[in-house]
């Protein structure tokens, strides 16, 4: 090391290898294309604005069209380039942030509307020294709402000497009567093989040994971002001293070891608790946050979801030849939907880590319901084992040691037939004297073949048709036009004597508005255009209401479901069973049955299972 080396100050990478041409940056090429052409052909436009996430290059590309623009090539004859040459006066000028005519301004901290003004006074002079006056202005979202307005006129129509480029990572904020103004470019987060080889490329010109794994793993952290993949890469020099390992970079940046969380995955899925919890704890006292392992759990899951579809998953860069062995063996044992719940519950679960007092303790819970939902069946293994087990060989669930329902009790009964389906709320609690023993809510669709005829609501008929044949109508007619108040009456205190077309006849529930027929006679007048005389009557006792008739319907309902086959089976499983509910939902769907059973969810008896 030379003297002058060691007394000058240390540049960190992203500073000593900022790009200064087009063809240093690396994943904009569409950019690139673009603005080549705009300068070939002479199709520049008077304001640019990029955007895209933290650390991409937007100043720096900003800072290199100015240079294109104002480059005189190194005879002093050159004009507007792509490649600036970088040795004449403006090149030098603008690449040490010193040229005159260009000038770069942050929004960030010069927010006001006196800031724009100051700038847009200067906009009338002439440049001193280059072609264009560039503006740059950093982070413009960040600018006032008087301060756009401000900028507005002069941004439509600029003095031909005067080029605006903007920079933001919140292109939202920026009012679509300034982008309506400016040539919009994306700058895209650049993919992980492309900066691991951006950083291998640079860790040779620094003259240190780096793995592989270790400059994936910097280029997975870096998210896209090239300014910070390269201050991660600054740090893993600094901390490796000339020769960085993956382990080394894993305890850097405080990530679980990737072979600890395939065998974390593997002890969940095989519902081993106590294990899973001791690998958990042992992450943590090496350094690993919890946050960060529940985080590459989901990872992992999404990979293995991946492999089952697609083999080219299996090239992932943060995985090592062993890993990838590993997981396409975990891949094939797994299905799909033991995937896609396990995704769901990690998803909900890194919310949960992430906002909890107590991380550690919040992801060991995690671990816990992961764990425990391995020994449950999937949708199709519960639809098979409700169709393969007839009501005769029906027992009660059975528990495992860990005082969960094994998953081969969690079977039931099944019927197919024809028609139109009809949901069958089923809550199972457990007996008083049987405290521990399981509780779920199950949902299962029956057909309305084996279900007593009910009589179909009418819906309001078209433009006419006899637009009212029974009180039911008028409920539902109210319903329509959102009369919440006089449609509650009309199903709780009408007791209907007499129903004919222009003519109600009731006598009132106890509760009843004294006014109830004129207003009810008044509204039917003004929705159907017919006259129509409504009386209240205590000379005769009407029929039971709207609400009573629907109440005792319902009774009638579950009453007739009790003896079916299908009910009478799950009551064979689960003795203390009930049925809340019965819902008529139309054609049947397929079949759906729930992850997890202790919500309520529906289960639509298709024709087959699959």
């Amino acid at each position: 090391m030379t003297s002058d080396q060691s007394n000058s100050p240390y540049r960190v990478l992203a500073r000593k290898y900022r790009p200064s041409t087009f063809d240093e940056l690396i994943g904009h090429e569409a950019m690139v294309k673009t603005l080549s052409n705009a300068l070939e052909t002479g199709r520049l436009a008077h304001a640019f604005v990029l955007t895209g996430t933290r650390g991409i290059g937007k100043t720096t590309t900003a800072r290199i069209i100015a240079r294109g623009l104002n480059c005189i090539g190194q005879d002093g004859n050159g004009g507007p380039t792509v490649t600036p040459c970088g040795v004449c006066k403006n090149c030098v000028a603008i690449a040490e942030d010193r040229h005159q005519d260009v000038l770069e301004m942050d929004a960030a901290s010069r927010t006001g509307v006196d800031d724009i003004r100051e700038l847009i006074d200067g906009v009338r002079y002439l440049p001193v020294a280059a072609r264009f006056k560039i503006y740059i202005i950093d982070e413009v979202h960040m600018l006032s709402k008087n301060a756009f307005n401000a900028l507005l006129k002069t941004l439509e129509e600029p003095p031909e000497h005067v080029k605006f480029i903007f920079a933001t990572t919140e292109i939202r904020k920026i009012p679509v009567t300034v982008l309506s103004r400016c040539q919009r470019f994306d700058l895209k987060r650049v993919d992980g093989d492309t900066l691991a080889a951006y950083f291998a490329t640079i860790a040779e010109k620094e003259q240190t040994e780096i793995e592989e794994d270790a400059l994936a793993l910097i280029a997975r952290a870096a998210e896209g971002s090239v300014r910070d993949g390269l201050s991660l890469l600054d740090q893993a020099i600094a901390h490796g001293d000339g020769k960085v390992t993956a382990l080394q970079v894993r305890d850097m940046l405080g990530l679980a070891d990737r072979t600890r969380i395939l065998d974390l995955l593997g002890l969940l899925m095989e519902g081993n608790i106590k294990d899973s919890l001791a690998l958990l704890r042992g992450q943590y006292d090496s350094g690993a946050d919890p946050v960060v392992i529940i985080q590459d759990l989901l990872e992992l899951t999404h990979w293995l979801t991946s492999l089952k579809v697609t083999p080219e998953a299996a090239n992932n860069i943060a995985m090592a030849g062993g890993e990838i062995t590993r997981g396409e063996e975990m891949a094939k044992k797994l299905s799909m939907p033991v995937l896609a719940r396990t995704w769901q519950m990690l998803l909900k679960g890194l919310d949960e880590v992430s906002h909890a007092p107590m991380p550690l303790a919040a992801a060991e819970m995690v671990l816990v319901r992961l764990a425990y939902v391995s020994e449950l069946p999937t949708p199709n293994d519960l639809a098979r084992q409700i169709a393969d087990n007839p009501k005769e060989g029906g027992t009660a669930p059975s528990t495992n040691s860990g005082g969960r329902p094994s998953s081969a009790s969690q079977a039931g009964p099944s019927m197919s037939h024809g028609g139109h389906a009809a949901a069958v709320a089923v809550s199972t609690s457990p007996a008083p004297q049987q405290e521990s023993e399981p509780r779920a809510h199950l949902s299962l669709v029956a057909r309305n073949d084996d279900l007593p005829e009910r009589e179909p609501v009418k819906a309001e008929p078209a433009p006419g048709k006899p637009p009212l044949q029974s009180l039911e109508d008028v409920v539902n007619l109210l319903n329509e036009r959102q009369d919440i108040k006089l449609k509650g009456e009309v199903l709780n205190f009408v007791r209907p004597v007499a129903f004919e077309r222009g003519l109600i006849e009731f006598s009132p529930a106890a509760g009843a508005a004294a006014d109830l027929a004129a207003r009810l006679g008044k509204r039917l007048r003004e929705i159907t255009g017919d006259q129509w005389d409504v009386r209240m009557t205590a000379q005769a006792e009407g029929a039971a209401t709207v609400a009573e008739k629907r109440q005792s319907d319902k009774a009638a309902e579950i009453e007739a479901m009790e003896a079916h086959p299908m009910v009478q089976n799950i009551k064979s499983l689960f003795p203390n069973s009930t049925i809340r509910e019965i819902r008529h939902l139309g054609p049947t769907l397929d079949i759906m049955l729930p992850d997890d059973i202790s919500g309520e969810d529906e289960i639509d008896d298709g024709d087959t299972f699959e």
